[in-house]
């Protein structure tokens, strides 16, 4: 550090580098999520566009409406911290922002875990006994429960 405070990358105080190094690895994470959310909602675009979707009746219908409004739900949440990020770029509002992110990242990942147990159900009905699709979707999201919230929680507790 020279004598105005500053390490050599140009950024000062340790917090300001944590701030920055959060940022970083939730962009990195949410590019990982953004791809999927966006291929899964580029999918259920087309999904109308089928010749067999009219003979899928209004509750399947309904079904898809619920699961293509959280796609697309999930992918705007996703994609609002980069659009934060260039509204806010140069004003000084990093912890607001990579607090914000967070926030914003967690109820996409939400969204995207509705939207992909929905796009189960609805394939998997649609094809075969609904207690199979049941027992796929079960098992679907129990493993987001435990992985995604029960295992962390534990670990935060302990940790």
């Amino acid at each position: 550090m020279g004598s105005t405070g500053k390490s050599e990358s140009g950024r000062g105080a340790p917090s300001e580098r944590r701030l920055d190094r959060n940022w970083q690895e939730l962009l990195q994470e949410l590019r990982v999520a953004q791809t999927g959310v966006q291929i899964l909602t580029g999918f259920l675009l087309t999904i109308p566009f089928t010749p067999r979707f009219e003979e899928l009746g209004s509750t399947r219908h309904a079904v898809y409406g619920a699961v293509l409004c959280c796609a697309v739900a999930a992918t705007l949440l996703l994609m609002t911290p980069v659009a934060l990020h260039r509204a806010l770029f140069h004003r000084g509002a990093r912890p607001w922002l990579v607090e914000t992110a967070d926030r914003l990242a967690r109820w996409g990942l939400g969204a995207q875990t509705v939207a992909i147990v929905g796009v189960v159900w609805f394939i998997l009905e649609l094809i075969g006994p609904w207690w199979i699709a049941a027992a796929v979707v079960s098992t679907i999201a129990t493993f987001v429960l435990v992985v995604w919230v029960a295992v962390p929680a534990r670990e935060r507790r302990i940790g």
